[in-house]
């Protein structure tokens, strides 16, 4: 089975939740609930960071979930090159551990240009017995 689905959300703040239950319904849909959670969470950081950081005036972001029998693949496309590093927050921070969180809960995840302009931000997630790439 590979499955392969995908959508465009504009820049405003309800597209987060929005791209939540996308996931969460292409996932329920394809029969992959082990990791449901940790993709929905993923999911929440990615495009929290997309709408905040990585999308220019006017311009929204597309959530693309790839599953195969061993991997779901998560990504999230925006409007800006540069590339996002996961850093440390302080205890007071009200902000910046979404990359921390994406880097405990994926089993891999990493940043490529896209053509002609953005990025895009992937993470990786094994089904049972599978490999991320």
């Amino acid at each position: 089975m590979t499955e392969t689905t995908q959508r465009f959300f504009k820049a405003r703040p309800e597209s987060i939740g929005q791209a939540r239950k996308f996931a969460t319904d292409a996932l329920a849909e394809w029969g992959l609930p082990a990791r449901a959670e940790n993709i929905r969470l993923c999911v929440s950081e990615l495009a929290t960071n997309a709408l905040v950081h990585g999308t220019v005036a006017d311009h929204g972001f597309l959530v693309k979930l790839d599953a195969d029998e061993e991997v779901v693949r998560l990504e999230v496309h925006d409007s800006r090159r540069q590339h996002p590093e996961a850093h440390q927050a302080a205890d007071t921070d009200v902000s910046g551990r979404g990359l921390t969180l994406v880097s405990v809960l994926a089993d891999g995840w990493g940043v490529q240009d896209r053509t002609p302009f953005g990025k895009i931000v992937w993470s990786c997630f094994k089904a049972a017995g599978g490999t991320a790439s």
